[in-house]
C-alpha cells in the first residue's frame, strides 16, 4: 500500500488520531499485503445527539479486483462517543472483511 489517506470532517485533524489510524492500517497491510490504497474519513456528524458527539469512520480498502468499504450508523453505538473506539470498532471489521475475501479467494 502506497500510503493511507485520512479525512477530518466536523472535527480537527489530529496527530494522535492519525497516528492510531496509520498503525491499524499497517496491520491490516500485514494481514493481507495485497491493499493498494486505504482511504479513511474521521467524522463527528453536526446533527449529533445530547450525550456529544458519535464519531463515525469509514474506510474504503481497494485491493485488486475489489473494492471494501466498512461503514457503520455511529447512531447505533454510544461507545464511539470516544474517537478511538471507533477507530478500532471500524478496523475490527475491516480485519474481517479481509480474512472473509482472503478465505473465498482461498476456496476458488
Amino acid at each position: 500500500m502506497e500510503t493511507v489517506q485520512i479525512t477530518f470532517r466536523g472535527i480537527d485533524s489530529s496527530a494522535a488520531i492519525e497516528a492510531k489510524v496509520r498503525e491499524r492500517a499497517a496491520k491490516l497491510e500485514r494481514l493481507y499485503p495485497r491493499i493498494t490504497s486505504c482511504r479513511v474519513a474521521v467524522e463527528a456528524p453536526h446533527g449529533h445527539h445530547h450525550k456529544g458527539k458519535i464519531f463515525h469512520v469509514r474506510i474504503d480498502l481497494t485491493v485488486p479486483q475489489h473494492e471494501l468499504v466498512v461503514s457503520r450508523d455511529p447512531a447505533q453505538n454510544h461507545a464511539h462517543e470516544d474517537v478511538y473506539v471507533a477507530i478500532r470498532d471500524a478496523f475490527e471489521a475491516a480485519e474481517r472483511q479481509l480474512e472473509d475475501l482472503n478465505k473465498r479467494q482461498q476456496n476458488r
